[in-house]
């Protein structure tokens, strides 16, 4: 199979971890990297063997030898960052929270319609094979009339002043980091909510440092969702309907098993089939993206982009409810 050549924009934690992923991968070859400093990038391609690095985004975006550039980094730069790779005519994969907010996500979304070129958010829990066969089951009614989604994720820090979480210009905030994966949760299985409400605790700094949100949809069904990063929590998820619930244990968005609860029936758990890929693995979210590619699509029916402008609509929602605003944003932005 034709392989497939990766550029990573970024060098932090999460590009080491897709990077790492993507050398397993036979059909994938990391050939640049990029960042603002050259000195980052040059030390990230000699950890992983990577031929260029470029010390600017544009280098990275313009080499002819890139078909995708793999887009890390905060979300505050998320929408310079991938514009600059799609005016380039470069595929992207866009780390969530996919921009700060759902006006810098139709901006990205615009551009890729415009020039033709393939974007997709990273929300590697859509490309899940446990969690796309626990959507499947509730498609076909294995537990009734879906009634609610509860979901958190919290982490215990604490975080310094000094730290990304806490920096509003960077986007911090429980929220985009965290919140994001209950959002995206309950947006896959009940789509975009028709009713907000939110309550959170700030930080000095004006980011939230823990939030709860109730999401509302016509039909009566609800969405119980929290996030923190203040507080380690079970980091859990747990779907309801009318003829039972399922369960997904810790670290729901990268299940290695979940459980199915039907009332005269004993527990039923599904598991993960391929013991070759490591739980953490965002393997799957990478070769969704080469399946697309090779296949001429434009974005990915798993994670499509009416379904991410969604979820940063939701979001943007949220921090208009608890008072969060980010540098650089006015009134009608949320």
């Amino acid at each position: 199979m034709e392989r497939v050549r990766w550029g990573i924009l970024a060098t932090g934690n999460i590009a080491a971890h897709f990077t790492a992923g993507l050398l397993d991968m036979p059909d994938a070859e990391v050939v640049a990297v990029g960042s603002r400093s050259e000195e980052s990038a040059r030390t990230f391609a000699e950890r992983f063997g990577i031929p260029r690095a470029y010390g600017n985004w544009a280098s990275l975006a313009t080499d002819p030898e890139v078909d995708v550039v793999y887009v890390a980094g905060p979300h505050s730069a998320h929408r310079a960052a991938a514009g600059i790779c799609l005016e380039a005519g470069r595929a992207v994969l866009c780390e969530k929270a996919f921009t700060l907010n759902a006006r810098e996500a139709a901006e990205l979304v615009g551009m890729a319609a415009a020039r033709r070129t393939f974007l997709m958010e990273g929300m590697w829990m859509y490309c899940n094979p446990l969690i796309l066969r626990m959507k499947q089951l509730i498609e076909d009614g294995a537990i009734g009339e879906l009634r609610t989604v509860q979901a958190d994720f919290g982490l215990a820090g604490p975080f310094p002043a000094s730290h990304r979480l806490r920096d509003p210009a960077q986007g911090g905030g429980a929220l985009l980091d965290l919140g994001v994966y209950p959002v995206s949760l309950a947006h896959l299985l009940l789509g975009e909510p028709s009713e907000v409400k939110a309550t959170a605790m700030l930080s000095p700094e004006g980011v939230d440092l823990q939030t709860a949100m109730m999401l509302s949809w016509p039909g009566g069904e609800q969405a119980l969702l929290h996030c923190a990063m203040n507080a380690g929590t079970s980091v859990t998820a747990s779907i309801t309907g009318s003829a039972g619930r399922i369960e997904l244990p810790h670290g729901f968005f990268y299940p290695e098993r979940f459980v199915v609860h039907r009332p005269g029936r004993d527990p039923e758990e599904f598991t993960s089939k391929d013991s070759t890929v490591p739980r953490d693995s965002m393997r799957h979210e990478a070769a969704e993206v080469m399946r697309c590619l090779r296949a001429g699509e434009l974005q990915s029916p798993l994670v499509p982009l009416d379904g991410t402008l969604a979820v940063m609509r939701t979001l943007d929602a949220v921090r208009e409810r608890i008072g969060v605003r980010y540098p650089g944003e006015v009134a009608d932005e949320g």
